[in-house]
Parts: C-alpha cells; sequence; structure tokens
C-alpha cells in the first residue's frame, strides 16, 4: 500500500546532527496519521508521500523543518526551594510560560538556591540528518482519522 492521506505510517527513525553524530538510534518504531494531521514535520511527510514499506531516505532538517530555533524567552530560573523533591537536572517539570500555556521545562542546572530551566525542545535550533525507513502502511480506522492520531501499538492509547 502506498503512503497517501489517511494512512497509518510505520517508520524506523534515527536522528543524526549535521556532521552525522548519532542523537537517537531509533530502535523503536513510531506511527504517524499520515495527511497533514501535525503528527510529523511537514517535509518529512511531504518526502514520505506516495512511498511503500522498504522505501528508505535521508533528509536534512534546517530548524525551521524541525524542532525549530531556539526562543530564549523560554529560559527560566527558579528559586530551589520551589523546585519538586526528586527532580534532578537533565529532568523534566511542567509549567506555564508567558503566554499562560501549559510548557515542559528541562532542568539545565541547579546553582546554589537557583534552579535554570529550559522550555525549548533539546533540538531545537539544530541542523539534524533524519534517516527514514518505511516498514508498515495500512488504511487508518476512521476513529483515528476522527481522533486525528494513530491507535494502537507504537500508536496514542486512550
Amino acid at each position: 500500500m502506498k503512503i497517501e492521506k489517511d494512512t497509518a505510517v510505520t517508520l524506523l527513525i534515527k536522528i543524526a546532527d549535521a556532521t552525522g553524530k548519532l542523537i537517537d538510534e531509533g530502535k523503536d518504531p513510531a506511527v504517524y496519521l499520515h495527511g497533514g494531521y501535525d503528527n510529523i514535520f511537514p517535509k518529512v511527510e511531504a518526502a514520505l508521500d506516495g512511498r511503500e514499506p522498504g522505501y528508505q531516505v535521508t533528509l536534512p532538517l534546517l530548524p525551521e523543518d524541525g524542532f525549530g530555533q531556539r526562543d530564549d524567552s523560554l529560559l527560566r530560573t527558579i528559586p530551589k526551594a520551589e523546585f519538586p523533591p526528586g527532580v534532578k537536572v537533565g529532568g523534566q517539570l511542567q509549567g506555564v510560560n508567558d503566554a499562560g500555556a501549559e510548557q515542559i521545562y528541562h532542568v539545565l542546572k541547579i546553582k546554589g538556591d537557583t534552579v535554570y530551566l529550559d522550555g525549548n525542545h533539546p533540538l531545537a535550533g539544530r541542523e539534524l540528518r533524519v534517516s527514514l525507513k518505511v516498514t508498515d502502511v495500512r488504511a487508518a480506522s476512521a476513529e483515528e482519522i476522527a481522533h486525528k492520531h494513530v491507535h494502537g501499538e507504537h500508536g496514542h492509547h486512550h
């Protein structure tokens, strides 16, 4: 079956930086709903349109095609006294950004009484090389189309 609108696509995805240094080996399959549902980067979706299982490609992704440019307004500091116990450097916290929206923050460092947080995706601002291998394509169910994402194994679970 070819990849087209309203198909569930299973991929193996490896992510490297612009020099080829591996960032994510992609051992676990990823599944997304094809057809403009914002489940995968548009440049990746466009490259896979019309392809079949077995297709492989490596795409360069500029920051704007991937995780976006870094946004310094997403950097935060909080007093260590407000920091939840059990979270360490490299961990994540859920908070609220300047617009009042929920935001995931990564703990960068703890220095004295201050905790430094970053709301940017860890790969924001980086040029990447994404290697893709299509392992399966199937028609999406009516429920998956209505929910705008794939359900079941490697997909979203309700």
